[in-house]
């Protein structure tokens, strides 16, 4: 019985549902968005690193999202899309654990990019005067690399803690992905080792960089409040808003998949609400936090005329 517990080394994931007359249009429709997904963070990386004029800490901050944002994306949906045409849908102990890593990486370093991301708007917004000496470069780099350790390290932990599980149970996988929690269900050592350092390692990173997100936009909204010009204000209050929604659904998944009670317990809320953390969010983002910027849309709106001017000049000369 024990080597037939130990010998478990592949799984089968069911993904979105049995209807196979729907996988066709399901395929189509997230293969665009993993395409628009792609594009438009990879490109946002690109236009911050060649542009000078996107070399403040912000803009670093953003980037650094955006690559975050690629990865999630990346460590999910290819396997997704394969598994709409594969009679099998297997997958892996191995890459199981893989999966799951580059995932909890990339959420987590999101996490504290969006918290870094918050102080850095309440000292652009609240102390405009000290902000290049409390966000230098130099701190800025220090906060990225910080924020891509604390990643790696946490799902390095929950990683070396799903190997002390032993699988004897059914080897289907109710999820699109390789998750953690469907992962602690099918396992027939007792998981509440497992479930607890989700309560003491993930519980608080999500806590203490949702507490700092909120903390610094109600100092930000306080101070957009006493601003006398109503043009500003709006601009303040139109920033904040779009930047709080995605904030909000990022962090309301994360919490009711991991944190809620009895979490442990299979539910039909597992999908719906991983699709938004995983494939939502990395799809909105760009278009959150770059096509409502200014400096971002002069930068691309320059690239563009240097194009269009560049071909007809050539077709001229020719």
């Amino acid at each position: 019985m024990a080597e037939n517990v130990t010998l478990t080394t592949e799984f089968i994931l069911t993904g979105f549902t049995s209807h196979q007359e729907l996988k066709i249009l399901l395929f189509i429709f997230f293969l665009i968005i993993y395409l628009i997904t792609i594009i438009g963070n990879i490109g946002l990386v690109i236009l911050i690193s060649v542009e000078p004029r996107l070399h403040s800490p912000m803009y670093l901050f953003l980037g650094n999202l955006a690559f975050m944002d690629t990865f999630s994306s990346c460590a999910v949906t290819p396997k997704m899309l394969m598994n709409f045409f594969s009679k099998g849908r297997m997958i892996s102990l191995r890459e199981c654990m893989v999966q799951f890593y580059f995932l909890c990486f990339s959420e987590t370093s999101a996490c504290f990019l969006l918290a870094v991301m918050a102080y850095d708007r309440y000292v652009a917004i609240c102390n405009p005067l000290h902000y290049p000496t409390m966000m230098s470069k130099k701190l800025s780099i220090q906060m990225i690399t910080g924020s891509l350790i604390a990643g790696s390290l946490h799902s390095m932990i929950h990683v070396g803690f799903l190997f002390r599980l032993t699988f004897c149970k059914s080897h289907q996988i109710n999820h699109f992905y390789c998750d953690v929690l469907p992962l602690h269900r099918l396992s027939c050592t007792d998981p509440y080792i497992n479930q607890l350092m989700i309560f003491i390692i993930s519980g608080p990173i999500q806590v203490f960089t949702l507490g700092v997100i909120l903390l610094s936009y109600l100092y930000i909204l306080l101070t957009v409040f006493r601003m006398k010009s109503k043009e500003g204000r709006g601009k303040a209050f139109s920033t904040c808003a779009s930047h709080f929604v995605s904030v909000s659904i990022f962090y309301g998944s994360l919490l009711i998949m991991y944190i809620r009670p009895g979490a442990l317990d299979e539910g039909a809320i597992d999908i719906p609400v991983a699709i938004f953390y995983t494939i939502v969010i990395p799809f909105l983002n760009p278009f959150i936090y770059s096509l409502r910027n200014k400096d971002v849309i002069s930068v691309l709106r320059k690239i563009m005329e240097k194009k269009i001017s560049g071909g007809f000049g050539t077709k001229f000369v020719h």
